[in-house]
């Protein structure tokens, strides 16, 4: 939930202007600043605070310990000083600098998204991990992982069992054991929702095996949940109407129902049920996986062969 605490025109999803019940980040203008600094020391569940345009005085942030802070301003100097008393403090400051704010961006910060990758299947069809197949000149999932960085997720947790596929992603992302896989999707979908951090406002659950999925339908996807009154989930439209495919990106709220699920179905069970929590959006990508030999052959071929050395 994202407070606005000032005279803002935000178009944010889940956005109040009254002081919210539950766990929320506040948006203030600079004037408004003690008033917001009354509303962190009576408001521990208050997570995070944005800042735009600054006032001259730089007042005392020891209540941001902890927090994480976004200053917005024109003044590069006066941003400077104001983010260098937040981390002095014990903040966890971000900064941009502007006049006027730029909406995306004040959206990726106030509302995080954390992707989770699910890379614990079988893969029975294709006699050997298909995750660590090559293509270009990098493992299948590391083209997943990429995409999700280059996409703008905050994190990126990866849902494993093959150990072969935690030594093939390194440090590109955090990996998460599934300790029972053969409970099927609904298992891995569990661990990863766990795995989140508390900040972490929508989850992008995205298949391990679908490499032509890049970040500009991640971006997309993103931006579109982000906007007042999106539905709770946003997931990636590839031709007709009501047809989708992952990524899809699941609210926070929804993630208890999704954890209940079992089987193999994931997050489409859901959805069949409840049609109206779930939006679908143009994808500018692909959802090809790569399930068998044959997949794998077509797709390879759509990515440049490296370069001999």
């Amino acid at each position: 939930m994202v407070y606005l605490m000032s005279d803002l025109e935000l178009p944010l999803r889940d956005r109040v202007y009254r002081e919210p019940d539950g766990p929320h980040v506040a948006i203030v203008r600079g004037r408004d600043l003690d008033t917001a600094l009354d509303h962190l020391d009576a408001r521990p569940d208050c997570r995070a605070l944005a800042v735009i345009g600054l006032t001259r005085e730089v007042p005392d942030l020891e209540l941001l310990s902890g927090r994480r802070l976004l200053v917005v301003d024109g003044d590069r100097a006066r941003m400077r000083e104001f983010a260098e008393a937040g981390m002095a403090a014990g903040a966890d400051v971000e900064w941009l600098y502007g006049e006027r704010p730029d909406f995306n961006r004040v959206a990726a910060w106030a509302l995080p998204v954390g992707a989770v990758v699910l890379a614990a299947g079988a893969a029975s069809r294709m006699g050997s991990n298909k995750l660590l197949l090559e293509i270009g000149d990098r493992p299948l999932v590391r083209h997943v992982i990429e995409a999700a960085s280059d996409g703008g997720c905050h994190v990126i947790n990866v849902i494993y069992a093959d150990e072969a596929v935690r030594d093939a992603i390194g440090m590109a992302a955090t990996c998460v054991l599934n300790p029972d896989p053969a409970r099927g999707q609904s298992s891995s979908l569990r661990v990863g929702l766990q795995s989140l951090p508390e900040e972490i406002a929508g989850a992008l659950v995205m298949l391990g095996d679908q490499p032509l999925v890049g970040a500009r339908t991640v971006g997309m996807l993103l931006r579109a949940w982000r906007r007042e009154g999106s539905r709770p989930a946003v997931a990636a439209s590839y031709g007709g109407r009501g047809s989708w495919r992952p990524p899809v990106l699941l609210d926070r709220s929804l993630w208890p129902d999704v954890m209940s699920l079992d089987g193999d179905t994931g997050a489409r069970q859901l959805f069949a049920e409840r049609p109206e929590l779930l939006d679908t959006v143009p994808a500018a990508g692909r959802p090809d996986d790569v399930d068998t030999p044959d997949d794998y052959a077509r797709i390879v071929h759509l990515f440049p062969r490296p370069t001999q050395g």
